[in-house]
């Protein structure tokens, strides 16, 4: 069943376009994927990301690499489908926004932003996942760089959809 993804398009929002003083330094990154198959179970969907090309990306500016060995912090070869938990629409939700709203309130055109591109994703999903804290002895050489880094997948199935969306600070 290899293929069932296809990477569809890439969508990035940065802090910094809409206030500098405190939130100068964090992102959201998302890339869509068509599902050809939407009936494959999740763990097969998860190892088939991981081993996407798309996935081979550090998130320090480079992008992804087809050779890439590292993902966000980690090597990518400590990342397997049994590093992901399942998590509910309220959980995404209380990642997502406990991340975005720790310096305080955002920006009303940030704030209006997520509501309209990134917060439908989580609503609209069937399944999520949540990537965890793999610990320091995963990290690449230079992993750690990131002071908070949340990975979510979400899958909607109805759709035919899967979305990584990582929020991140460095």
């Amino acid at each position: 069943m290899q293929g069932t993804l296809a990477y569809q398009d890439h969508l990035f929002i940065n802090f910094r376009d809409f206030d500098f003083e405190r939130h100068a330094y964090r992102w959201i990154d998302i890339k869509r994927f068509g599902l050809s198959r939407p009936d494959v179970d999740g763990t097969h969907l998860l190892a088939e990301l991981i081993g996407h090309e798309q996935y081979r990306d550090d998130y320090a500016g480079g992008g992804a690499e087809p050779d890439g060995i590292r993902h966000g912090s980690y090597w990518l070869r400590n990342i397997s489908p049994a590093a992901f938990t399942r998590i509910d629409k309220a959980g995404a939700n209380a990642i997502l926004r406990g991340w975005a709203e720790q310096f305080g309130p955002l920006p009303a055109a940030l704030s209006a932003r997520l509501e309209n591109e990134v917060h439908p994703l989580l609503a609209e999903a069937i399944e999520r996942y949540r990537l965890e804290d793999l610990d320091r002895e995963a990290f690449h050489d230079w992993g750690g760089v990131h002071i908070d880094f949340h990975e979510l997948v979400l899958i909607d199935r109805v759709a035919g959809t899967l979305a990584l969306l990582v929020a991140a600070d460095d």
